[in-house]
C-alpha cells in the first residue's frame, strides 16, 4: 500500500492548522487580522510614513477612544445587571416560596 500521498496532505494540514492558530491568537489579543496592519507598521518603521498617515492615525485613536468610552459604559451597566441577577439567584428559596404563597392566598 503506497502512503506517499499522505506527505503533501500532512503538509497542507499543518500549514492550515498553523494559520488557523495564528489567526485565533491575533483575534484573541486584538491584533489586526489582515496584512494591511503589517504593511503600515513596516512603512512606519522605515521612516517612510507620510504626514497624512499621522492625521489618519490621530483620527483612528480618537474614534477608538470614543468607542472605548462607550464600551466601558456598557460594561458598567452589564455589571450592574449581573449583580441584580446574582442577588436573585442566590436569594433563599424559602423566601421566594413564602412570597409565592402570599400571592396565592390573596
Amino acid at each position: 500500500m503506497d502512503m506517499g500521498w499522505m506527505v503533501p496532505v500532512g503538509i497542507v494540514g499543518a500549514v492550515s492548522a498553523r494559520h488557523a492558530f495564528t489567526t485565533w491568537v491575533k483575534a484573541k489579543h486584538g491584533y489586526p487580522l489582515d496584512d494591511e496592519g503589517r504593511r503600515n507598521r513596516r512603512r512606519h518603521w522605515r521612516g517612510m510614513a507620510q504626514d497624512g498617515d499621522g492625521i489618519e492615525a490621530e483620527r483612528k485613536i480618537m474614534l477608538l477612544t470614543n468607542e472605548n468610552d462607550k464600551l466601558t459604559g456598557q460594561v458598567s451597566r452589564l455589571e450592574e445587571r449581573i449583580a441584580v441577577l446574582e442577588r436573585i439567584a442566590t436569594d433563599p428559596a424559602e423566601r421566594t416560596a413564602r412570597e409565592i404563597e402570599a400571592l396565592r392566598d390573596r
